[in-house]
């Protein structure tokens, strides 16, 4: 299995979505909480500019947000990603 990464928030229900899927897949991942705003630069800076979260690494792939995920689900596209 890939390593996944999670970059949230506590109070973001698309994180909570990302990572209710995440657990139906079965796939356990490390939670990377941005309060600290030396964390939410690091994120932005690994995620492109990307300033919102969830953002979500499987492996050195930056699938994106939730909604980028749930579609690649839907697209049978997560599933090998996450077997590697």
């Amino acid at each position: 299995m890939a390593k996944v990464e999670i970059y949230t928030t506590p109070t973001c229900p698309y994180c909570h979505a990302a990572k209710a899927l995440l657990a139906d897949k079965g796939v356990d991942y490390t939670e990377i909480t941005v309060l600290d705003p030396a964390l939410r630069e690091a994120m932005t800076a690994r995620a492109n500019g990307r300033r919102t979260v969830p953002q979500i690494f499987i492996g050195t792939t930056h699938v994106g947000g939730y909604d980028d995920m749930a579609a690649l689900d839907r697209q049978g596209g997560l599933d090998p990603l996450l077997a590697q």
